[in-house]
Parts: C-alpha cells; structure tokens; sequence
C-alpha cells in the first residue's frame, strides 16, 4: 500500500493543532487546582485538552490512506510546532540545542517518508 498526500496532509494538520494542547495546559497551569471544578473552570486547560484530544481523529482517518509506518513518525512533527508556539505564544527562548532537536526530527521524517 502506499501512503496518499491527504493522509499526510491530515497527519500534519492534526499534529499542528494537537500541538497547541500542551501550549493551552502551560497557560492554564498557572491557574490549576487539585478541584475538580477548579479544574473545570480552567478554560486554558479545557481548551489544550480539547485540541489535544480532538487532534487524533484526522490521524486515525489518515491510517486508512497510508502505511503506519510512514504515517505514524510524522506525528512526531508536533514537538517541533510545540517548540514553534511555545516561542511565540510563551515567548520562550529556542537556544541552539532545540533547532538542532528541530534539524533532526525533520530529517529523521524525511528520511523515513524516502524510504517509503
């Protein structure tokens, strides 16, 4: 089998706006309780579970247009968007050491996807 564009294309949509879960649980966090209605009135936190967890549906849709074993690495393109939003949402610095970490994630799936 080989894998088709739009199932790439929608493992890459969903790894982006997965990748704002954990940017949305960062925010919420400075807020967070061990309450479960603290908890649930924490809209940073709802909203990074919410797209975190919604973010699964186009990938598992994408399975049936391609090989998990293709499929399946590009995921891994969500810690370079989570890099990516933590510097702009979070203003976080991105030293040397997380491009290369970006460098390397990029050319391991580039690697893989010629492989296929």
């Amino acid at each position: 089998m080989t894998t088709q564009l739009w199932a790439i294309i929608l493992v890459l949509v969903g790894s982006l706006y997965g990748a704002l879960g954990p940017i949305y649980w960062k925010k919420g966090a400075k807020y967070f309780s061990l309450s479960i209605k603290g908890t649930l009135l924490n809209n940073n936190l709802m909203k990074g579970g919410l797209l975190w967890g919604s973010s699964f549906l186009p990938l598992i849709y994408a399975f049936k247009g391609g090989e998990v074993s293709v499929l399946a690495p590009l995921m891994s393109t969500g810690y370079i968007w989570v890099i990516i939003f933590s510097m702009f949402m979070l203003k976080e610095k991105i030293n040397s050491y997380k491009w290369t970490g970006i460098l390397l994630i990029v050319l391991g799936v580039s690697l893989i996807g010629l492989g296929s």
